[in-house]
């Protein structure tokens, strides 16, 4: 089985690296859930405008600022999932001491290096 990456923050705009993650993730062959302030599409992955609960979720990458991640520190906790990693731009050392509390890996990393280089 595919591992379920959540991305939060996804941007139907191609330029945007958030698209591109999902675009990457996709052709790795994970399966990708999307959630974004607006509705949107990308690789058949339809973004979510609600915090909905997700089983199995191995990784959540993050797109939004830490201006804006409070709002997600619960809905990310209760989702559980092994790992989050803030992407460039999106470091949060309060969120990330919130994650690792509970056993939850925080990583500093951007998504499409990982993919690229086999690591992710």
């Amino acid at each position: 089985m595919s591992k379920k990456t959540l991305v939060i923050g996804a941007s139907t705009k191609p330029e945007r690296y958030s698209n591109k993650a999902i675009r990457a993730l996709r052709k790795h062959g994970h399966q990708v859930v999307a959630i974004a302030p607006r509705k949107g599409e990308v690789e058949d992955v339809v973004f979510d405008t609600d915090q909905k609960t997700y089983d199995d979720v191995n990784t959540v990458t993050l797109y939004v600022g830490p201006q804006h991640q409070p709002s997600y520190y619960e809905y990310v906790l209760s989702l559980k999932p092994q790992r989050v990693i803030f992407n460039p731009g999106t470091e949060n050392k309060e969120f990330a001491q919130k994650l690792e509390d509970r056993g939850i890996k925080a990583e500093e990393a951007c998504t499409l290096v990982l993919l690229s280089i086999g690591a992710y």
